[in-house]
């Protein structure tokens, strides 16, 4: 198992919590991300919202890419997952700043492909909104744009969203034979979409039994579309206690649901933009990514149980949230994975090359 972590660039993962002493800056950023190294956690997600989706439109939020491209030049161990969406990006533009980055990072820089959800969020910044499966359609294209400037000197390609004439990007990424492309999503056209063209397939927090079904969907449609073995990562907000009854504490005061909250109304978007396989509960807005249903609360024995029936059913990686994040994570790092922290994350990269190789 690998375990990642969600940067906290909105200041926290609580919507009913408003200050979850971890705030959205830099110095905190990089705190967070190199004593992440000497914990020996794997990775770095860092979410792409140019408002703050969690503690509300007003609220402090970092960019994602300039974001990414520091956290490179200061670590040297912790891959540096960027979310993107293609609403925001032309794709032959952002092929040579990630390839830059790539760089930056010697290799460690991977991509989130998000298919954007959040209509007020594009209007505040003049672009454009397309519909559910018109954003999947510009996303294929994408995609498509994408590989062929980072694989191809003089690349050109002409679709309904993007022209690209002739296209010269060096240098190219370091890693090959690319940057590793994540994507999540749960409606039928995202899950065709992410087995076809991306590597790597991300899930909302769910239990390791319904994990386990979506994992087997996956693969089902891999296998179809002809390609190698995708990895599998998971959501999750951790809550590790000494006992189970101080985790369930815990878990009742971050769940005390304000419905008027700042951010109750991006959830609202959120849910109405995306075509979600269930319905939601005040409990799932609570905390971000439908963390708490992947069940990581409660003594650590429970916790590398429950960890134990994730990696059981398929899943390569954990993507942890957790408040306040770094006291929480270097309680995660000693109560859970204590062998990650003598072992250090050397490897990391090479653990998902090897999982990778074939695509």
């Amino acid at each position: 198992m690998r375990y990642g972590f969600w940067m906290p660039v909105f200041g926290g993962w609580l919507r009913n919590v408003d200050d979850e002493n971890m705030e959205a800056s830099w110095a905190y950023t990089r705190r967070l991300a190199q004593r992440a190294e000497q914990l020996g956690y794997d990775l770095s997600l860092i979410a792409e919202l140019n408002l703050n989706d969690i503690k509300g439109v007003e609220a402090p939020s970092l960019d994602a890419w300039s974001t990414a491209a520091a956290l490179a030049a200061v670590t040297e161990k912790l891959e540096i997952m960027v979310a993107v969406r293609p609403t925001f990006h032309n794709p032959a533009l952002l092929a040579k700043q990630a390839a830059n980055i790539d760089h930056i990072s010697n290799g460690r820089l991977t991509l989130n492909v998000v298919s954007s959800w959040w209509a007020d969020e594009a209007t505040k910044y003049g672009l454009h909104f397309d519909q559910h499966d018109d954003r999947y359609a510009r996303t294929n294209e994408w995609l498509d744009v994408l590989n062929g400037c980072w694989s191809q000197q003089g690349f050109s390609y002409e679709g309904k969203f993007y022209n690209v004439a002739d296209n010269v990007l060096s240098p190219k990424p370091v890693r090959k034979p690319r940057p590793t492309l994540y994507a999540g999503g749960e409606s039928e056209t995202a899950k065709n979409l992410i087995a076809g063209k991306c590597d790597a397939y991300l899930m909302h927090g769910d239990s390791p039994a319904r994990v386990g079904e979506k994992i087997a969907d996956m693969r089902e449609r891999r296998e179809r579309a002809g390609l190698g073995p995708m990895v599998f990562g998971v959501a999750g907000y951790a809550v590790v206690r000494d006992t189970p009854e101080q985790a369930r504490k815990e878990v009742i005061r971050i769940t005390d649901v304000q419905q008027s909250a700042q951010g109750y109304k991006n959830y609202q978007q959120w849910v109405t933009g995306s075509k979600l396989e269930q319905k939601i509960s005040l409990e799932d807005y609570s905390v971000s990514n439908r963390g708490l249903r992947s069940g990581l609360v409660g003594s650590p024995d429970q916790v590398k149980e429950q960890i134990a029936a994730f990696a059981e059913v398929g899943v390569d990686l954990l993507l942890l949230q957790s408040s306040p994040q770094l006291e929480e994570m270097e309680r995660f790092a000693e109560q859970v994975m204590p062998a990650r922290i003598v072992a250090g994350a050397e490897n990391a990269g090479s653990t998902l090359d090897a999982q990778l190789t074939g695509l």
